[in-house]
C-alpha cells in the first residue's frame, strides 16, 4: 500500500487531493479519521497504529461484509425454499422499507 507518491512535484501536490471521498462521498467520516490518524503518527507508524481505521474505511468503500450478509441471507432463503418451508406468496416477501 503506497499513499505517498514515488516522485513528488508541484503536479502531484496539486492533483493529490482529487482522489478523495470528502466531496459528497459516503465514506467521508471514515476517510478523515484515517487521514487524521496518519497525520498524527506519520506514514510509517500510522500504518500500524491506524490499521483499524483503515479497515473501517476499506469496508465502507467495498462493502464486503454487507455483501457477505446479503449472500448468507439469500442462501438461507434458497435453502428454506428447497426444503418447502417457504411456498407460494411467502417465497419472495419484500422486506419492510425501514428494515435496512
Amino acid at each position: 500500500m503506497s499513499i505517498s507518491p514515488f516522485l513528488r512535484s508541484p503536479f502531484t501536490d496539486f492533483t493529490g487531493g482529487m482522489v478523495s471521498h470528502q466531496l459528497l462521498g459516503a465514506c467521508q467520516k471514515q476517510e478523515i479519521r484515517y487521514m487524521d490518524c496518519l497525520e498524527a503518527y506519520g506514514l510509517d507508524r500510522g500504518r500500524v497504529k491506524c490499521e483499524h481505521l483503515f479497515h473501517d474505511f476499506h469496508e465502507c468503500q467495498t462493502k464486503t461484509l454487507q455483501y457477505k450478509r446479503f449472500a448468507a441471507m439469500r442462501k438461507e432463503r434458497e435453502r428454506q425454499i428447497a426444503e418447502g418451508k417457504l411456498t407460494g406468496d411467502k417465497k419472495y416477501v419484500t422486506p419492510r422499507i425501514d428494515s435496512y
